[in-house]
């Protein structure tokens, strides 16, 4: 791997921000990616869900999540507050969209850690910035045994884990790109490749055209 870079605009031109969506099956290594992508690139920073879950020991809201009551999630669906939401394990989890559209125009990136059917609603409500990539095992008997690994699930639970899997892979061709983890650091590389591409799409160089005025009128 790289060393860790920061995307400072070293070209001074100006570019809209993105959502980068990160999705894969429980245990395919989307967590881990995530981490290693915020601690090494600056210029992208998590999502920060709605949910109405309790919060758990150590967790800071605002920080790890909005933790909400169903009274107030309820009137910020009402009231088109979210880019998606959805139910997940008796709880639901929602994307506030006021301050990341904000952010968006100042070229900020925003990292999701979302499934397929949070990818389709952000798709819907803001087509332009999302930039989606789903990670595959590199086959289910090495998801199972990851998720044995873990240790921390009965055999019940990993079936009921590993039938989800199936379902959520059969969504693979929705995704802009898709990235088999069959290791990590490659795996990592190659999602590396995919945003610092992203970034320098014509259409999110918002500067381009007043640099080309300038430069044709020179």
């Amino acid at each position: 791997m790289g060393e860790p870079t920061k995307h400072s605009q070293s070209d001074k031109l100006h570019r809209r921000g993105l959502l980068f969506i990160l999705s894969s099956p429980s245990g395919a290594g989307k967590t881990t990616l995530s981490h290693m992508l915020l601690k090494q690139d600056s210029d992208i920073t998590l999502s920060v869900s709605a949910t109405t879950r309790p919060p758990r020991p150590g967790e800071v809201d605002g920080v790890d999540y909005h933790f909400v009551s169903d009274a107030q999630f309820d009137a910020m669906v009402a009231e088109d507050e979210f880019y998606e939401w959805a139910h997940v394990f008796d709880h639901r989890y929602g994307t506030p969209k006021g301050a990341i559209r904000a952010a968006l125009k100042e070229g900020q990136d925003f990292l999701f850690d979302i499934d397929w059917q949070g990818t389709q609603q952000l798709y819907q409500k803001d087509q332009q910035d999302v930039v989606s990539v789903f990670i595959l095992p590199p086959s289910l008997d090495e998801l199972r045994r990851r998720l044995e690994s873990r240790a921390q699930d009965s055999n019940a639970v990993i079936d009921d884990r590993m039938d989800r899997a199936r379902a959520e892979i059969s969504h693979w061709a929705e995704y802009d790109y898709v990235v088999i983890n069959d290791n990590v650091d490659e795996c990592f590389d190659r999602v590396r490749e995919v945003l610092d591409a992203e970034r320098m799409r014509r259409t999110r160089q918002t500067g381009l055209i007043p640099f080309v005025r300038e430069l044709m009128g020179g």
